[in-house]
C-alpha cells in the first residue's frame, strides 16, 4: 500500500515499519497482514488464470510499496514490475525481491511505453489517491496495458464496519478517502474498460482454495471486508 496523495518523504519513513503498523491496526481481529497478502495474491493468480489461461504473463503492480505480494506472485508470472512514489519503499522492495523490476513514478504517470503489460493491479492504493487524480491514474494504467489486458483494483469495503474499524486504527489510512465498488467501476468504465465487474471478498476467512469458493458464493452481497473491481482493455481498439 502506498499513499499517493502525500509527499513521498512521509512514506519513506514507513518503509521499514509497514507490517508492524498494519498488524497493530488488525490486532483485534486475530488476523495479520500476511493472511490478507496471501488471500489477495491467490485471487490475483486465479483471475489471471481465468483471463489468460495461464499466469505466465507480464504484470504491473501500481503502488507496490515494499512489495509484500511479490514473493508469492513472481514465480508464477512471466514478468513483474512495481511502481511507487516512495524511493525508500522501492529500495526495501528491491532488496527483498531481486527478480522484480522496480521504478519510481509521480503517482499518476507510469514510466512505461504503451501496451507494455498484460495485466495490472492496485491493492489498497486508490483510497490514497486524490479524488481528482484517480481518473488520470486509471487512464495511465489503461495506456500501458495491451489489448485484452486486465486491470484489478483491490480496495477496502467502506460498507463493512470491521473494515472501517481497521482503517480508523491504521496510521497509514488516517487521510484515506475510501471508495465503494460503484466508484471503482465508474473509473474503469469512464476510461473505456469493458467487462467491468466487482466481487466482494473476505466475507469469510479464505485460508485455501476451498474456503475461497465459499467466500465467492457471498461476493454479490457487498459484505466482504474488501472487494476487487476488474475491467478489460478492448481487443479491437478501433471500436472505442
Amino acid at each position: 500500500m502506498s499513499a499517493l496523495d502525500r509527499q513521498p518523504q512521509e512514506f519513506d519513513a514507513y518503509s521499514n515499519s509497514y507490517d508492524a503498523h498494519v498488524n497493530a491496526a488488525l490486532s483485534f481481529s486475530g488476523l495479520d497482514v500476511d493472511f490478507f497478502t496471501k488471500v489477495k495474491a491467490a485471487y490475483i493468480q486465479e483471475i489471471l488464470s481465468k483471463t489468460f489461461g495461464s499466469t505466465k504473463v507480464d504484470v504491473l503492480d501500481v503502488g507496490c510499496g515494499i512489495g509484500n505480494y511479490h514473493p508469492l506472485l513472481r514465480p508464477e508470472l512471466n514478468r513483474l514490475c512495481g511502481v511507487d512514489i516512495s524511493n525508500e519503499s522501492l529500495k526495501t522492495a528491491a532488496e527483498r525481491n531481486q527478480q522484480v523490476e522496480y521504478s519510481h513514478f509521480d503517482g499518476t504517470n507510469l514510466p512505461f511505453p504503451d501496451a507494455t503489460f498484460d495485466a495490472a493491479f492496485a491493492i489498497c492504493v486508490y483510497h490514497h489517491v486524490p479524488i481528482l487524480s484517480r481518473a488520470s491514474l486509471t487512464r495511465s494504467v489503461r495506456r500501458v496495458l495491451r489489448p485484452g489486458g486486465i486491470f484489478m483494483i483491490f480496495e477496502h469495503n467502506p460498507r463493512n464496519p470491521l473494515t472501517m474499524r481497521v482503517v480508523n486504527r491504521c496510521e497509514f489510512d488516517r487521510d484515506a478517502i475510501l471508495l465503494k465498488n460503484e466508484e471503482a467501476e465508474s473509473l474503469l468504465s469512464q476510461e473505456s474498460f469493458t467487462n467491468v465487474e466487482s466481487r466482494h471478498i473476505l466475507t469469510v476467512p479464505s485460508f485455501n482454495k476451498a474456503t475461497r469458493v465459499v467466500d465467492q458464493l457471498f461476493s454479490g452481497l457487498r459484505l466482504g471486508a474488501q472487494y476487487y473491481t476488474s475491467g478489460r482493455v478492448p481487443v479491437d481498439m478501433t471500436r472505442i
